[in-house]
Parts: C-alpha cells; structure tokens; sequence
C-alpha cells in the first residue's frame, strides 16, 4: 500500500452553513497486487478531525496491520476491524483501492463484480452554496440550461428567511427541478419546523438533517410536524448510528466516506431496505476517485447526490460524467476511472 496526498481547487468557493470552501487536499491509496492495481480517496475534513497529519498516521497503522496479508481478499476481510480502529474516511479508501484491484485482477467493472443493481445513467443533484438570491437564481438557470433536473440548495444562514429567499429564487428559475435541501444541521426544531413549512409550497422532494446531529429525537420532532420527508445525513453517518434513527423519518443519506465505504454502504442499504426507507447517495467535495465507488451503487438509491467532482476546477481523474446533470456508469474494469495528471 502506498498513499501521495494532493490540493483539489473549486472552480467556485462553496459556502455551507459551517464554513466556506475553495479548497481541499485529497489522500490517494494506491493497493497494488499480480500486477493490478487499486485506488481510493480521502479528503481532509475539519468536521471529522481529519488533517494531514491524521490521515498520514492512520495510514501508516492501517499498513501494519495488512502488512500480513498475501491477498487483497485478506485485506477485504479485515475491513470490519479496520472501522473500529481508524478513521472511517480513510478506511473506506482502503476499502475503494481494496475492491478496485480485486475487480480489475478479475476483468470485471464493480457492479458486475459485486453483484450490484445494474444502472446504465441516473441524474445527478448540483449543489448550490449559500449566496444571494439573485446569484442562486442565476446559478439555477445555468444549471438547468447544462441539463440538471435535481438541484441540492444549501440552508442555515444566519437569517432564515434568507433561506426562504434562495429556496423560492430557484424555484422561479427552475420549476421542474426537483429541489433537495440541505441545512448542515444549522437549525434547532422550532426554525426548522418554521422555515419548512414557510416552504410548504415550493415542492422540496425531501431535506436532510435540518437540525444538528446527536439527538435523533430533534430529528423525529421536525419530520413529524412539515410535510416533505426529512431524512437522516449526520445522525445516520456510520452502521452503528442506524439503530438510534427514530420512527418517522422519511430516510437516510449514506455516504462512503462517512461510513466506511462499499461494504458498509451495503449494509446500510440493506438496513434502508429492510424498512422501505428511501436513500440518497450523498460524497464530499472530491475527485471523480472519491465518487467512483458510490457511483457503482447508483442503482440501489431513489436520489443521486454525487457532484463532489463537477465542483473542482480541475479534475485530476476522469472516467465518471455528470456535467450535463447525468451520471453515466463508468465502464472498463474495476471502479472504471483513471489519473490525468498527477499528484501536485
């Protein structure tokens, strides 16, 4: 196993209700075996404790502990342990680099190889930041002209009715998109409850946790009291948090990187589908490496939430689409995209 870290710049800065963003640095894993190759993605993140120095040292334990591993099946098998000990993000690279190199050693693409639900394209959400009215309405025109019909709009402003605002704006810019919104956790139950019913007419196919993660009680109190479904982002982060998740949401947002990557996504879907609850297949900001091994379980999820590569300004791999608003299966073997440029 070898890593080299990178900076992906945003082709725009991208501002959340936590912080705003106009760069991220990216971990690369490359697992080699018989000749193959394998590789995944960890990107830094102040929300999880996640610096350089962390990855580098989580790493350098994860080698240790697969250094007596002859196969990159042994390595596969030790992954469960490997979330107790580490960092979910940097497991789950472990975990794409892992999958990869098996299924390219096999010939196969990852979904063909896993078994997953085949998918030929889906759209793809684009996220909108926080900004202005004026700016989210003229972004929307923008996006939907590019061919998006699933728009993400960020919320939590300091003022909510600047939320209120951006909501409508896109909605007049783009009134057959379907609108996905997301508050970081920003608002506590009574803002919430208000400001989504203040939005009741704006058609919002669904929202994810609108307020802060912890006690999954908040989250049942706001999904029981407005009309669109509420699902689960921060309080459904890993599989441990799933049997916390209250009655009454209207689903869950799984992302790899949060949980530990394809493996552990399964059983999550799994747990969503034991309960006919719906998912959204959520990334961070990204390389196409970092989305690629959520893109091979596209077809088991009812909304498509993998932009993290459409926002950079420059994409050091390639393989995956989405710029025109539809994520395509990658094709060849393995997770089916490869390096441009090299590590800065």
């Amino acid at each position: 196993m070898t890593w080299t870290s990178t900076t992906l710049k945003l082709a725009r800065p991208l501002r959340i209700s936590r912080a705003t963003m106009t760069e991220r640095f990216a971990v690369w894993v490359t697992l080699t075996a018989d000749g193959h190759a394998g590789h995944g993605e960890v990107v830094g993140s102040p929300r999880l404790g996640l610096d350089l120095a962390a990855i580098d040292t989580a790493l350098r334990g994860i080698a240790e502990r697969i250094a007596c591993c002859a196969d990159p099946d042994e390595v596969r098998a030790l992954l469960p342990s490997l979330r107790s000990e580490f960092a979910l993000p940097v497991v789950a690279a472990l975990d794409s680099a892992a999958h990869d190199v098996l299924a390219r050693r096999a010939g196969l693409p990852m979904c063909e190889y896993l078994g997953l639900p085949q998918w030929d394209s889906a759209p793809t959400a684009y996220t909108i930041g926080l900004m202005s009215p004026g700016e989210a309405e003229s972004t929307a025109h923008r996006m939907t002209r590019a061919g998006f019909t699933v728009l993400k709009i960020k919320a939590g402003a300091p003022d909510p009715a600047e939320d209120i605002a951006r909501v409508r704006a896109i909605r007049a810019a783009a009134p057959t998109a379907e609108l996905l919104l997301d508050p970081n956790g920003a608002w506590d139950v009574r803002t919430a409850v208000a400001v989504l019913d203040a939005l009741a007419d704006q058609s919002i196919a669904a929202v994810e946790q609108p307020v802060p993660a912890g006690d999954p009680d908040r989250l049942a109190a706001v999904a029981s009291a407005v009309p669109m479904p509420v699902l689960a982002d921060e309080d459904a982060g890993s599989i441990t948090d799933l049997d916390r998740l209250p009655d009454g949401i209207g689903g869950v947002n799984i992302k790899l990187a949060e949980c530990g990557g394809l493996d552990a996504a399964q059983t999550m879907l799994d747990w969503a589908g034991a309960r006919g609850l719906p998912v959204l297949l959520g990334c961070q900001v990204c390389s196409s490496l970092g989305i690629a091994p959520a893109a091979q379980l596209v077809g088991a999820a009812r909304w498509v939430d993998l932009d993290g590569h459409l926002l950079l300004a420059d994409d050091p791999w390639t393989g995956l689409s989405g710029a025109d608003g539809t994520l395509r299966r990658p094709t060849g073997p393995g997770l089916g995209v490869r390096r441009v440029r090299a590590a800065a």
